[in-house]
């Protein structure tokens, strides 16, 4: 299995669900390039250049084909793979790149990735401080979950600072200004299930699901998750790996 984070996160954000993957699967939770702790981008940052990179590690760690999870830009990337060949099942949470044609909602979305960004550079010094109080938790993980209490101060402290050192982020989001992704639906011949919680405060359901809902995997298993936000790894672990399980399993 191959887990696949999100913008400017790291294999971290998996880590509450890890324990329950890996006793049923060898797991590979790579940084994305271009990413805190990730290979460096070898040339322009795409989408597809970090699709490259996540091949490159498959290939090193033995896996031909995997089972891939990805949440929000990893979503999307686990997609581009499965139409590569190189996924057995895939789980995304959230996926990017769904919105319908002409919907701008997504350039008001990555300015938002741009000014958080900008604020979390600024805040990166003081994560540990902020992670270490309630409300410091509450509001570092405001537009990522509904369901905060149980994160560990210490996790959210490294994905403060890690965002704040993805030195691929400013290009990433210039480039997807640019260039609208896409997927190919009639290349992906394996199980797809698409979950989205309904309380996404980065991609908002149903609208930035359009194009996966309507044009490219219709025919997906589709699971909505009542009072859950972006992150469901995070908001709801037990139960995001018990549907990604789920799958894999068939």
């Amino acid at each position: 299995m191959v887990l696949l984070h999100g913008f400017s996160d790291t294999w971290r954000t998996w880590e509450l669900l890890l324990p329950a993957l890996e006793r049923r699967h060898e797991v590979l939770a790579p940084t994305l390039a271009g990413h805190a702790g990730g290979p460096a981008l070898a040339g322009a940052a795409t989408a597809s250049a970090l699709a490259d990179a996540v091949e490159r590690a498959m290939d090193e760690a033995g896996f031909q084909a995997a089972h891939l999870v990805g949440n929000s830009l990893g979503g999307y990337l686990a997609m581009v793979l499965a139409a590569r060949g190189r996924a057995r099942s895939v789980v995304a949470l959230a996926p990017a790149g769904g919105w319908a044609e002409g919907d701008e909602s997504c350039r008001e979305v990555l300015d938002l990735q741009a000014e958080l960004q900008r604020q979390l550079r600024a805040l990166a010094p003081h994560a540990g401080a902020i992670a270490a109080t309630p409300e410091g938790r509450r509001r570092a993980t405001l537009l990522l979950t509904v369901e905060w209490e149980h994160i560990p101060a210490g996790l959210v402290a490294h994905q403060m600072v890690g965002a704040a050192r993805c030195v691929a982020a400013g290009a990433l989001i210039e480039q997807a200004r640019r260039e609208r992704w896409r997927v190919e639906p009639e290349r992906i011949a394996c199980p797809v299930r698409v979950v989205w919680g309904t309380h996404d405060r980065m991609l908002p359901w149903p609208s930035s699901a359009a194009c996966f809902r309507s044009r490219w995997l219709p025919h997906a298993d589709w699971v909505v998750l009542d009072g859950v936000g972006h992150c469901p790894q995070l908001d709801r672990p037990l139960e995001t790996a018990e549907l990604i399980l789920g799958l894999t399993a068939g």
